[in-house]
């Protein structure tokens, strides 16, 4: 009877129907589920499988899987999991992709809307019972740079034609793709946000991409631009961004993605000047999990047929494969 443990910090009832959901279609499996990697201790030796998603995880919970074969990210993000230095040789990750399109698509436009109509300069005047009024400013005719042009990016943006922007890409790897105006190298990076109205982050982190959004990229953009970062939190130094927002010079930025999650009650970006601080809400949305088993549940029967090479979404593999 294969063990699997679920480890996420989501709330308890998706937790439970993620635990639901793969009893009914793999009754003879062993379940157990965790909301916390503090509370893997009693389960985490036995465990065969783990479910998780990357920014809750630690490197004790691998350290201590002495029979971990596999691991199934529940998002498509596998920094602090690949990256993590007691990782087994031998355990396959496979990682979630294709369904975050609209939920991320939806949430980036929120944000830049929020940021474009200081909505919460709204709830503060509310609080207040204070009536203010003061002249909107429009996405209409704005450009907005998106950094990372993946699956998400491509739903995204024809959206933002949509509200009429003119839409730049930046790639490692230019390429014609529908919605965008044009495609910029991301090697031109600095020089290219210098037109930007808005720069949406939707870039993977790695080595090459931590702290891209650093002094240098900051200090280019508009005085009247503002930066959105759906991606991982390691992408935007986060130091130089608040001197960037204190300093005016950019407008605002919005972040759905710390370098620490959860973000400490006793950071300074919380009180920092023009940002909206969002807890990771970008991807997070109804009906994820239904979402996301097709791919679980595809990946959990090549598991039990032992037939691992065949899962979907493979990210890392055994080193006794090569």
């Amino acid at each position: 009877m294969p063990n699997l443990l679920i480890l996420t910090e989501v709330q308890e009832a998706m937790r439970a129907r993620y635990k639901q959901m793969l009893l009914e279609r793999f009754p003879e499996l062993s379940i157990t589920v965790v909301g916390h990697h503090g509370d893997v201790d009693p389960y985490i030796a036995d465990t065969d499988v783990l479910l998780c998603f990357s920014p809750p995880m630690a490197d004790h919970v691998v350290r201590d899987a002495k029979k971990l074969k596999w691991i199934q990210a529940l998002g498509t993000g596998v920094d602090n999991i690949v990256d993590l230095p007691s990782l087994g040789k031998d355990v396959v990750v496979t990682n979630i992709r294709g369904i975050h399109g609209a939920p991320m698509s939806e949430a980036t436009l929120a944000y830049m809307l929020s940021l474009t109509r200081d909505m919460p300069r709204v709830v503060h005047a509310q609080d207040r019972s204070a009536w203010e009024r003061w002249p909107a400013a429009l996405l209409d005719g704005k450009t907005v740079g998106i950094l990372g042009v993946g699956i998400i990016a491509e739903h995204l943006a024809p959206m933002c034609k949509a509200f009429n922007m003119t839409v730049v890409g930046i790639s490692s790897a230019p390429r014609q793709i529908k919605g965008f105006d044009r495609m910029v190298d991301r090697g031109d990076l600095v020089k290219a946000v210098r037109e930007f109205d808005y720069l949406v982050v939707l870039i993977p982190l790695s080595t090459a991409t931590r702290n891209i959004i650093g002094p240098e990229l900051l200090a280019a953009m508009k005085p009247s631009a503002f930066l959105i970062n759906m991606a991982r939190g390691g992408v935007v130094d986060e130091p130089a961004l608040i001197h960037a927002l204190e300093s005016g010079q950019i407008a605002g930025a919005a972040l759905d993605v710390y370098g620490q999650e959860p973000l400490p009650s006793d950071s300074p970006l919380w009180k920092t000047k023009n940002l909206q601080c969002v807890p990771h809400l970008g991807g997070y949305s109804e009906g994820y999990e239904e979402r996301a088993m097709p791919t679980i549940e595809g990946n959990m029967r090549k598991y039990l047929a032992g037939d691992l090479k065949s899962m979907t979404n493979i990210v890392r593999k055994p080193a006794s494969w090569t």
